[in-house]
């Protein structure tokens, strides 16, 4: 199973129910759980070496962020992925995501910047090659979570984390279309540079252009 980097501080302590949340939202994001499946409590609890409640109130917080959906006398299922949405998405994203490379390159401290510093050392080694398409996909969410986080700002970081979420399923859905993915990845090298430089209006140009690229890409590969 990929291991996908989540936005844990160093030293937190997550609760089981967040554990449970973390890791079945990336199973989701992933599509390592498919479109449309059924979601089944029991498997997943002990899949995560947890109780049913923490699963619980994991999934009524994937329900609100519209990566399951529960239907009266049905169940509940991951929920589809669909491409009409992506306008939609990258709508918001190409008004919020420089706006958070902005306050990034402002507000990063200095355990930020090492973070991120980390980041771009495997962005470096992933140009070389040799990466699953999952390694990229995992790495690209390391990459925007780890910015999302340099913002200090949790409502901003909630959001964006969201979108970027839905985002990344539509990527997978296409994944074997994509054959550029590593230099899309590769193209947050510049961006974390201007982020540790507190260059903010570097950062937000870049990560605008980011997003747009992505929409297009996807659009091509349809």
């Amino acid at each position: 199973m990929q291991q996908v980097a989540t936005e844990q501080p160093a030293g937190e302590e997550l609760s089981l129910a967040e554990r449970a949340y973390r890791a079945i939202r990336d199973r989701l994001v992933m599509l390592e759980i498919r479109p449309g499946a059924p979601i089944n409590e029991d498997q997943l609890a002990q899949s995560l070496g947890v109780g049913r409640t923490p699963v619980r109130e994991a999934l009524k917080r994937l329900q609100y962020e519209r990566l399951i959906v529960t239907y009266p006398r049905r169940g509940t299922f991951a929920t589809d992925v669909n491409i009409t949405d992506l306008a939609h998405i990258s709508e918001v994203r190409q008004e919020l995501e420089p706006l958070a490379a902005a306050q990034a390159a402002r507000r990063a401290t200095a355990a930020d910047r090492a973070t991120l510093e980390v980041v771009r050392r495997e962005l470096e080694s992933a140009r070389s090659g040799g990466r699953t398409a999952a390694e990229l996909m995992s790495l690209d969410l390391q990459v925007h979570r780890s910015v999302y986080a340099a913002t200090h700002n949790p409502y901003l970081e909630d959001t964006l984390l969201r979108y970027d979420n839905l985002a990344t399923r539509i990527w997978c859905l296409f994944v074997d279309r994509l054959p550029g993915m590593a230099g899309h990845v590769g193209e947050h090298g510049p961006l974390l540079q201007a982020i540790a430089a507190g260059d903010a209006d570097k950062a937000a140009e870049l990560a605008h252009g980011h997003v747009t690229g992505f929409e297009r890409a996807i659009r091509e590969a349809i």
